[in-house]
């Protein structure tokens, strides 16, 4: 080995900040300051596992609890809102003919168009742009969001007029000039 090529070596007093326990050791120091030892740290003592634990159990069970709970007040919400009667039209998804009739008609929302499809289907059919075809659209869009849509027997049609033909003039023919 070579000479003075090694650090000098000291039997070095440890003291420990937070409980003040000392010892000695040997270091190239004569003198150490810790913050924590293996007698006052939380991870020697076995406290911290417990502490986290505990705090961890309970913290995770609060957060599932609160996420649960905010799960099924957004279900009940979107489930209320679902069947509420003051849903807009458009929710629909008619054709935008047909929305913008009801909505110049002054049907603005289900409970509003429920009310006329009870008056029967005529009265609906009455609405200048909206026709059969969005009628039927929108009857199977209210059954399919879970609303009763109310069936009113139309009132019978009058009977038609028999089709008679419109007597014509009679086209007079040459012969017929010829013979007077």
């Amino acid at each position: 080995m070579k000479a003075k090529i090694h650090p000098t070596v000291y039997d070095a007093k440890v003291t420990c900040a937070s409980c003040g326990k000392t010892w000695v050791t040997t270091s190239t120091k004569k003198e150490l300051r810790i913050d924590v030892c293996s007698n006052c740290h939380p991870f020697f003592t076995g406290e911290a596992a417990r502490i986290m634990d505990i705090e961890g159990q309970v913290d995770r069970f609060y957060k599932k609890l609160s996420a649960r709970q905010t799960y099924v007040e957004q279900q009940k919400t979107k489930e209320e809102s679902a069947n509420s009667p003051d849903r807009s039209v458009d929710d629909l998804a008619l054709s935008p003919r047909a929305t913008d009739a009801l909505k110049k008609a002054g049907i603005l929302s289900f409970g509003q168009m429920l009310a006329k499809l009870g008056e029967g289907n005529a009265a609906v059919l009455e609405i200048s742009g909206f026709g059969q075809s969005s009628l039927t659209a929108a009857k199977k869009k209210l059954r399919a969001l879970g609303f009763e849509v109310p069936e009113v027997p139309d009132a019978p049609k009058p009977p038609k007029a028999p089709k008679v033909a419109a007597e014509a003039p009679e086209a007079e023919t040459p012969a017929a000039e010829a013979g007077e």
